[in-house]
């Protein structure tokens, strides 16, 4: 999802979408070390870009109260 986009959901919702992206980012990793290599490399960044991006909009929503 896009920035602009998260930004319209609520508090309750951003921080149920940041546990779901922890958890695949988990799964990833776990997959990797158990297997040695994973079928789509990028989806690990681009897990942790999204995570990134979750965090930074919750602290703007908790900063904004």
């Amino acid at each position: 999802m896009k920035a602009h986009e998260l930004r319209d959901l609520s508090l309750t919702e951003l921080k149920a979408r940041l546990n779901d992206e922890e958890e695949a980012l988990m799964d990833f990793r776990f997959n990797k070390a158990i297997a040695g290599q994973i079928e789509n490399p990028s989806r690990i960044k681009n897990t942790r870009r999204e995570i990134s991006r979750l965090k930074s909009i919750i602290n703007e929503k908790l900063s904004a109260e």
